[in-house]
């Protein structure tokens, strides 16, 4: 049964409650600068380290290993010692990791500084969204879930502008500095202004009681359907948008396509410009029809894949419009991945949400870990087998890699699709919803509007 809790509380989305949300998310908006900031600065790395693809790639890589790999014990963690404590640890954490990248003149030590900041981010998100159900009403949860994530990726837009124009002028170790400053000022305002839960909300919210034991925690939200489909909804919208932002992106465009810097970046913008765009619609929507969630992030995904085929096949450079459209398609499936939280809130105790919510976090990294990876061996095979005196990266090359997204997006779809089966029937029996197909319910509607166009004929 879907646990949502019901009726008016004062203590909800009051002043108080805004002010909690804007320093968690500002403290998100840092986290999310920091874990972009070394996708602009890759072909710099390239210099600074002597790096070739497969071992650029392990630095993205060891980031989202480490991300991924913290995201249920930090799950666990938010459920037991709260939201503030988390947030303010993890930006102390990207602090030192920025710090060590910019006076590390080995790829070793540059390693270790990106395992910091891949731990404090890990810690960050999950976090904030942890705050939402102690904060605010049901009703305004899906849409805050888009704007915490909408406002957050204000930070790949810092990185991509300012910082990547900062680093060609000031150099590495200044401009990492700088970002480790930034994180800085997240610990003291997360620490000043964050609290858990307002006084009333652990009464209300069942939260009382005995600590549940952490292998109770994890199993219950393993074990829930819902918790799953989660997973694999956040993994098929959004280990794409990871693979080209965080790794590949730039490098594509800028050694594949032969755009010029300046342009490289115009275009990553985008998926700023889509996540305010699509995050409000997609809350919206997800609010008002939660029974076509899974079927609005399955046309996302299949947006995506179609994107990624047209330009993989196009002869010759990819034209501006086509890329715009695969950005554009990968930048909605940012939004579509939030739709996976809104599973584990829906479905899961008020007591475990963050561990479920850690559950479901891991699925979009974890696809994005394999594919970076993956993508930056193929190029180094392609190489090898063209010759050592052949360029790392060419266009050729880039689309070999890249046909390698297609095992995670059909993985994804064919889970995403047995498992909404499950949870759809548990609605029917559990809640008595009726699930009607939706090509029936579009035509129902063309029948309705007909209908009133005669009436007032």
């Amino acid at each position: 049964m879907s646990i949502e809790s019901s009726g008016p509380k004062k203590y909800l989305d009051t002043r108080v409650s805004w002010i909690v949300w804007s320093a968690g998310v500002f403290a998100y908006l840092v986290a999310v600068t920091q874990r972009t900031s070394f996708g602009v600065a890759g072909l710099d790395a390239t210099e600074r380290f002597h790096a070739s693809a497969a071992i650029l790639s392990v630095f993205t890589v060891l980031q989202y290993l480490v991300y991924a790999g913290m995201q249920i014990p930090v799950g666990i963690l938010v459920d037991r010692f709260g939201p503030r404590f988390m947030v303010t640890a993890g930006a102390t954490l990207m602090c030192a990791g920025q710090t060590v990248l910019a006076v590390a003149d080995h790829v070793s030590l540059g390693y270790v500084g990106r395992a910091l900041v891949g731990a404090g981010d890990a810690m960050t998100f999950i976090s904030v969204l942890r705050l939402l159900p102690a904060w605010f009403s049901n009703k305004r949860i899906p849409v805050l879930n888009q704007v915490t994530g909408m406002v957050g990726q204000i930070g790949q837009l810092l990185s991509l502008v300012p910082f990547a124009a900062f680093l060609h002028v000031a150099g590495w170790t200044s401009s990492f500095l700088s970002l480790a400053a930034l994180s800085l000022l997240a610990v003291i305002l997360s620490f000043s202004l964050i609290r858990d839960m307002p006084p009333e909300v652990r009464a209300a919210r069942g939260i009382s009681g005995p600590r549940l034991k952490v292998r109770t925690m994890l199993s219950g939200a393993v074990r829930e359907p819902a918790t799953r489909l989660g997973f694999w909804t956040h993994w098929t919208t959004s280990f794409g948008l990871h693979v080209v932002l965080m790794a590949w992106g730039y490098p594509f465009l800028v050694a594949g396509q032969g755009l010029d810097p300046a342009a490289a970046s115009g275009l990553l913008s985008i998926f700023v410009v889509m996540g305010f765009i699509a995050g409000p619609v997609v809350g919206s929507l997800t609010a008002r029809y939660p029974i076509r969630r899974s079927t609005m992030a399955l046309g996302s995904a299949w947006f995506s894949i179609l994107s990624w085929t047209a330009v993989i096949l196009w002869p010759g450079k990819a034209p501006l419009a086509l890329l715009i459209i695969l950005f554009v398609a990968l930048a909605v499936g940012g939004p579509m991945s939030m739709i996976g939280f809104d599973f584990a809130r829906s479905f899961n105790s008020p007591r475990i949400i963050g561990t479920a919510t850690g559950v479901v976090n891991v699925g979009g990294f974890l696809g994005a870990l394999l594919s970076i990876g993956a993508i930056g061996v193929v190029l180094d095979l392609v190489r090898a087998a063209s010759g050592p005196d052949a360029p790392l990266y060419t266009l050729d090359s880039f689309r070999m890699a890249f046909a390698f997204l297609y095992i995670p997006y059909f993985m994804g779809l064919f889970f995403m699709w047995r498992l909404r089966k499950r949870v759809r029937s548990r609605m029917v029996e559990e809640d008595g919803v009726a699930i009607k197909p939706l090509h029936r319910l579009i035509y129902a509607g063309y029948l309705q509007r007909r209908q009133r166009k005669r009436r007032h004929m």
